[in-house]
């Protein structure tokens, strides 16, 4: 027996660190080569981490909630001598190296992967944790996450005292922050609260900070009568999402101005176009906004655009976006009127040039033909590098959206 440690691999995408979620193994336990051991946390998603050995665990080297650099050793196993239990997966073999999941270079499609029960105590942190006392359901408060209980520790927040929205009942972070900005009635009126930021919050305040500080934006915006559109989704209650029909609209425009789905070069002082649109869709998550794109979306239909667009976002929401999605969108549809609110006038996501956002549908008196009516209207927002366009370029940009909403049958035609 000879003992192997596997130290935290290269992540991709420039990401040097992470936390560690939670372990699927505790020390004693026996691994097979590409069995997932730990659930990590990194600036992009929370992903699985695969044993590149086999054998019988005989150290985890973090703890549930620390940070760890790439590099730093993970886990140590005692492995058979034999080859194949210390092989590496297929993919690290073809590819570059210790990869997380999600991460791979490989050609070779991973080996299906079984998802063990949860396990034992490890490191003196329980799988699932929660307080002798019971909730009002009578059930104790269920906290799987090691985050989010150190969360709810350092903030003091009663574990009894929040009302889970999780599946089965589960505590998320959600719910710990929502508990953290109720006053306290012992709080002192001059006290104050502080919440560090995790490495996603990190990486998304940089990024909005570049933006911000970087790009000269401009916000231009229009008033848009959706009723014919939302009379084409109610024909067909069976048929794409009204989400579906605004990107495959947006597609459509980008097509005619592709300046905007693109990038600038501020060291060389180019407009850096691109043949292929990966449309982002900006999501809430319960970890904060995240952007996943839809990879090649100018070569689909209006029905497959639904499909990739409840795909992507609902894998986002659950923190399963891969890298490539997370960092490949040339340019950003964002829906905020599903948060209840009619405009925006939103921040650029970096190196993109461009975002275009819509409001709440709402039933609003209108003038069609010289009658006063009621009629679907929403607010569209469009916010541009001034660099790479000029205000006339954003509004033909703009109506070219807009005249497909108000006569969408007549746009599909062309399309």
């Amino acid at each position: 027996m000879t003992t192997k440690t596997f130290v935290l691999p290269d992540l991709g995408e420039g990401l040097t660190e992470a936390e560690v979620v939670q372990w699927l193994v505790a020390e004693g336990d026996e691994v097979a080569v590409d069995q997932s051991i730990a659930e990590v946390e990194t600036a992009k998603s929370v992903v699985e981490v695969p044993s590149p050995y086999a054998g019988r665990v005989c150290t985890l080297h973090a703890k549930a909630g620390s940070t760890l650099a790439v590099g730093e050793p993970l886990i140590s196993v005692e492995a058979a001598s034999s080859p194949a239990a210390d092989a590496y997966r297929e993919e690290e073999r073809a590819g570059s190296g210790n990869v997380l999941v999600g991460y791979g270079t490989s050609d070779t499609p991973a080996r299906h992967r079984h998802r063990r029960p949860r396990p034992r105590a490890a490191t003196g942190a329980p799988a699932v944790t929660g307080s002798p006392a019971a909730t009002g359901s009578g059930r104790p408060p269920q906290v799987i996450s090691p985050l989010v209980r150190n969360l709810a520790r350092s903030n003091g927040v009663d574990l009894t005292t929040v009302e889970p929205t999780g599946r089965g009942g589960v505590i998320t972070r959600a719910d710990v922050e929502r508990a953290m900005v109720k006053p306290a009635a012992a709080a002192a009126a001059t006290g104050e609260r502080r919440t560090p930021l995790t490495g996603f919050r990190k990486a998304a305040t940089a990024a909005l900070s570049r933006s911000r500080a970087e790009i000269p934006e401009a916000t231009v915006w229009v008033d848009v009568d959706a009723t014919a559109l939302w009379r084409l989704r109610e024909s067909n209650p069976d048929g794409p999402g009204l989400l579906a029909y605004l990107a495959r609209f947006t597609v459509a425009a980008l097509r005619a101005y592709p300046v905007l789905n693109a990038r600038f070069d501020a060291e060389r002082q180019e407009i850096v176009e691109y043949d292929r649109i990966d449309l982002g869709i900006a999501v809430q998550g319960e970890r904060g906004l995240v952007v996943p794109a839809v990879l090649g979306a100018e070569s689909m239909t209006t029905t497959r655009l639904g499909e990739e667009i409840r795909r992507v976002t609902a894998a986002a929401r659950a923190g399963k976006a891969t890298a490539q999605e997370l960092a490949a969108g040339t340019f950003t549809l964002n829906n905020y009127g599903n948060l209840g609110v009619d405009g925006s006038a939103a921040i650029i996501n970096h190196p993109q040039v461009a975002i275009l956002g819509f409001g709440r549908m709402l039933d609003r008196p209108w003038v069609v033909d010289g009658e006063l009516c009621v009629r679907k209207i929403t607010q569209m927002s469009f916010v541009f590098d001034h660099r790479v366009c000029d205000g006339g370029t954003a509004a033909g940009f703009m109506r070219s959206v807009a005249d497909a909403i108000e006569n969408p049958a007549s746009a599909i035609a062309r399309l």
